[in-house]
């Protein structure tokens, strides 16, 4: 695996690491199977991924139990990235509400490190600002968790520039997390001025989720074919017409991926990767094979025609939430 620094931390990472999330919850639950998961986290340790991902959030802590299970015995080769600042209302109706305020920070960081069976976090996101909180409140109390060993270094979850900006004065950002892949491309916009290039100005990566389109530019998924509890039956993208709309978002990635004889995801993660050297994307998966192709896409290089195909592609249609 190719290694990209971990923002100003001084260590590397794997050039592209492991979303967590869907191991948990959110996506086609009747299919979870929680030892399977325990050996794509491990099979990700073996080639390189080493960032791996999750929340408090996510399956209302059990994602991190999951993670903390699978790392036991390989703590060193792993680099644990989670978040807080959401609070789950209601597990089946998936109500949440964001809590920034200091008291829940310093106990949601102690009950992620039981879970994850772990000493330290090493990365620490603030998951959602709470517009109810003083940002400098918030993050001055992530700081404090810095200094009491707690935990390594912090990041910022689906914040705006402005935002970075602010925290980034207070204390180092070490990496921002926002949504980036080729149908959803609003951190690159304005440029220098966006958010991946305030990230590459201050030194800080930046982690894209969801570069896959939750699994859409893969061009595997048909509308129907979500159970109820699957998050995506109520993403407006991917509605019946939206996702036949958005076809010929896939279509063009595929014409791409056959030119290169790989495969659509390998075009989508290529193409992430390539808006920076500080850009380190985290696909997830829940499957061994789907594992092996993300992660190998770390050695494909797309040429002046296929960036050619892939900025001309249509806006998608749907708002992202």
């Amino acid at each position: 695996m190719r290694l990209r620094s971990l923002g100003n931390t001084g260590i590397k990472v794997g050039a592209i690491g492991l979303g967590c999330m869907g191991m948990s919850r959110f996506y086609q639950e009747s299919s979870r199977d929680d030892g399977r998961y325990v050996r794509v986290i491990n099979e990700a340790l073996d080639l390189g991924g080493n960032l791996l991902d999750t929340a408090d959030l996510y399956g209302a802590g059990h994602n991190e139990t999951l993670l903390g299970k699978a790392i036991t015995g390989r703590r060193e080769e792993a680099v644990v990235a989670t978040k807080s600042g959401v609070l789950l209302e209601d597990l089946r109706l998936r109500a949440i509400h964001r809590d920034g305020s200091p008291a829940h920070l310093r106990k949601a960081a102690e009950a992620s490190l039981r879970r994850l069976n772990i000493d330290v976090i090493d990365l620490y996101y603030l998951h959602h600002i709470d517009p109810a909180v003083p940002l400098a409140e918030t993050w001055g109390t992530m700081a404090e968790l810095v200094q009491r060993g707690l935990v390594r270094w912090l990041g910022l979850s689906e914040a705006t520039v402005a935002q970075a900006r602010e925290a980034h004065t207070i204390h180092p950002v070490t990496a921002v997390q926002s949504e980036l892949s080729l149908w959803t491309r609003d951190p690159l916009n304005d440029g220098p001025e966006g958010m991946v290039g305030w990230c590459e100005s201050v030194g800080a990566s930046f982690v894209p989720f969801a570069p896959l389109g939750r699994g859409f530019l893969t061009g595997t998924l048909r509308a129907g074919q979500f159970e109820s509890s699957d998050s995506r039956t109520t993403n407006p993208r991917f509605c019946r017409a939206a996702m036949e709309a958005n076809q010929r978002i896939v279509d063009v990635i595929r014409e791409v991926a056959d030119r290169r004889s790989i495969t659509p995801a390998q075009v989508a993660i290529a193409w992430t990767l390539a808006q920076g050297e500080h850009v380190v994307p985290i696909p997830g998966t829940r499957n061994s094979r789907y594992l092996r192709e993300n992660l190998a896409a770390v050695e494909v290089r797309l040429a002046d025609e296929d960036f050619t195909d892939l900025l001309a592609l249509p806006a998608p249609v749907g708002s992202r939430y």
